[in-house]
């Protein structure tokens, strides 16, 4: 293995500790949660599939439960109950800033599994790649700090911003998945892509129609950290 990815896997991990550091301290300045009286009866809590994603994964243009987010959390819901989804996906939302708020995320809802489905907006700015890198290293490194397990979700480009560009966004993926051991998916939108009738008018977005194929399509790779 050459000393250039040596020198990345350091990089990265160097950001994910910065990460670490960060959680700890935003842990230490919260409150401690009021003690529960001795007799009160309590129900496990359930444990929490976090979403963090983009307009892919926010139902953009359809009602909330016509999205594949949602059509996971009743298939959760049947299936392994004592989970519970939330979906903190953010149309238009970034690598950036799903960076800058998986800290605050994964210490309100404490997730049991982060599901992280960035990076179609970057590409779609043509966001150098080791920035793209950073952020989905910095939002994998938190989430496991938090003992989360982590379904890191990828995208595929069109080939406008040049090959070497598109292999590299996707390589970007499968590294870091490697690095971190985390489960990957390497295509979101893999079952819909091919026909443009999946999608929108837009032709960027799909279709209440195209959404149980991609909840389909994910439920493989994120049924097993479930259990």
């Amino acid at each position: 293995m050459g000393s250039g990815y040596r020198g990345s896997r350091r990089w990265l991990q160097a950001i994910a500790g910065a990460c670490l550091l960060a959680l700890v301290v935003a842990a230490q300045a919260r409150p401690a949660p009021a003690a529960a009286a001795p007799d009160a009866a309590q129900a496990p809590a359930p444990r929490t599939v976090l979403v963090m994603g983009d307009s892919l994964s926010a139902a953009y243009g359809l009602r909330a439960e016509e999205g594949w987010v949602a059509m996971l959390a009743e298939r959760i819901a049947r299936d392994h109950p004592g989970w519970q989804v939330v979906n903190a996906s953010i149309s238009g939302e970034t690598s950036a800033g799903g960076s800058a708020r998986v800290v605050g995320e994964v210490l309100r809802h404490r997730p049991g599994v982060v599901v992280i489905a960035l990076g179609s907006n970057d590409a779609l700015r043509g966001l150098p790649l080791p920035e793209l890198r950073r952020n989905l290293a910095r939002m994998i490194g938190a989430s496991q700090h938090v003992g989360a397990r982590v379904l890191l979700v990828g995208m595929r480009m069109p080939p406008n911003l040049g090959p070497e560009y598109t292999r590299g966004f996707e390589q970007v993926y499968r590294d870091l998945a490697t690095l971190f051991d985390v489960e990957l998916l390497p295509f979101l939108l893999e079952p819909v892509a091919g026909d443009r009738d999946n999608f929108m008018d837009d032709n960027l977005h799909p279709t209440a129609d195209a959404q149980p194929a991609i909840g389909e399509h994910v439920w493989p790779a994120l049924e097993p950290l479930l259990r």
